[in-house]
C-alpha cells in the first residue's frame, strides 16, 4: 500500500498516531528532501531508507513507488512541512499511481492553509485555497485577476523574498482589501499580522508565509469582468466624460489612471 503522510509543519509533536504507525510500517519513505524528513524520523526514533522524491525527480520516482507497490511493500510518502501534494511534490505521483490502478490512501494531519485562515479571523464559512502565485508579473496578474470577483476568503502560499512583491500583485488586481499575514505557524514565534493590501505588510519578511485575503463584497468587481475598454466606455454612456470615467474604472479595478489611460485612447 502507499500512504501519503501528512508531517508536523513546526512543532514535531503535531504528527498523529497513524502517521507514527505509518512511518514505522513503512518498508521504505519516499521524502522530499532527506536531510530534512530524518530529523522527524530521528525524533520518534524511526529507522527506515529513504529515497527522494522532488519536484525535479517527480517522474522517475513516481515510477519507483509504482513499483515498490506491485512488489507488495508498504510505501510511505512526505514532504518536508504538512500535507503532501499540496503546494508540494506529490501530484504527478498520484496521477501515475492512478493510471497504473495501483491503490494509495493518505493519513491526514497538519496544514499551513488552514491553520493560517483560523488564525486571521477572516470569514472561514467558503474560502479558495489559491497556493504560490507564478513567478513572472504578467502571469501573476493574470491569475489573480481569475479571482478578483470571488467572494470566497483567499488562501496564499509566500516565500519571504517574495511577500512585498505578491501583496503589491494583489493590492493592484483585487484592489485594496483587509488581508493577514501569519507566519511560524504551531513554533515559538507563530504570528497573524492584520493588514492592508494597499498600505503593504511592514516589517522584515523571515520565514514562509501564508496569505489571507477577504473575498469581494456581493457585486463589487462586478464591471472588472469586463475588458479594460469596455469598463471606461461602461461609465463613459453613463454620461461621464472621459477623465472621469477613467477615475471610477481606475478605482474599481484598485489602479492608477494612468494604467489605464492607453485603452482609452481610442475612445
Amino acid at each position: 500500500m502507499v500512504t501519503f503522510v501528512a508531517t508536523p509543519i513546526g512543532n514535531l509533536k503535531d504528527i498523529t498516531l497513524r502517521a507514527l504507525e505509518t512511518l514505522k510500517n513503512a518498508d521504505v519513505i519516499f521524502c522530499e528532501d532527506t536531510r530534512h524528513t530524518l530529523k522527524l524520523l530521528n525524533a520518534y526514533e524511526i529507522r527506515k531508507p529513504l529515497l527522494s522524491c522532488h519536484k525535479f525527480n517527480e517522474r522517475e520516482a513516481a515510477e519507483r513507488i509504482a513499483a515498490a507497490a506491485r512488489e507488495g511493500k508498504e510505501v510511505a510518502i512526505v514532504s518536508d512541512a504538512g500535507m503532501p501534494v499540496i503546494s508540494d511534490p506529490g501530484n504527478l505521483v498520484c496521477r501515475t499511481l492512478r493510471e497504473q490502478g495501483i491503490d494509495y490512501t493518505v493519513a491526514p494531519g497538519a496544514n499551513a492553509a488552514l491553520s493560517a485562515l483560523i488564525l486571521s479571523g477572516l470569514p472561514a464559512d467558503r474560502f479558495a485555497f489559491v497556493g504560490f502565485l507564478p513567478e513572472k508579473a504578467g502571469e501573476k496578474r493574470e491569475l489573480l485577476e481569475r479571482y478578483a470577483r470571488a467572494e470566497e476568503t483567499l488562501l496564499f502560499h509566500s516565500a519571504p523574498q517574495d511577500v512585498d512583491r505578491d501583496v503589491a500583485a494583489m493590492a493592484e488586481a483585487l484592489g485594496d482589501r483587509a488581508a493577514c499575514a501569519v507566519r511560524e505557524i504551531t513554533k515559538l514565534h507563530e504570528e497573524a499580522q492584520p493588514f492592508r493590501l494597499a498600505e503593504g505588510l511592514p516589517g522584515e519578511k523571515r520565514g514562509e508565509y501564508v496569505l489571507v485575503v477577504e473575498g469581494a463584497k456581493a457585486g463589487e468587481n462586478a464591471l472588472n469582468a469586463l475588458s479594460e475598454t469596455e469598463h471606461i466606455r461602461h461609465y463613459m454612456e453613463m454620461g461621464l466624460d472621459k477623465k472621469e470615467a477613467l477615475k471610477r474604472a481606475a478605482k474599481d479595478r484598485g489602479v492608477t489612471k494612468s494604467a489605464l489611460y492607453p485603452f482609452a485612447i481610442d475612445l
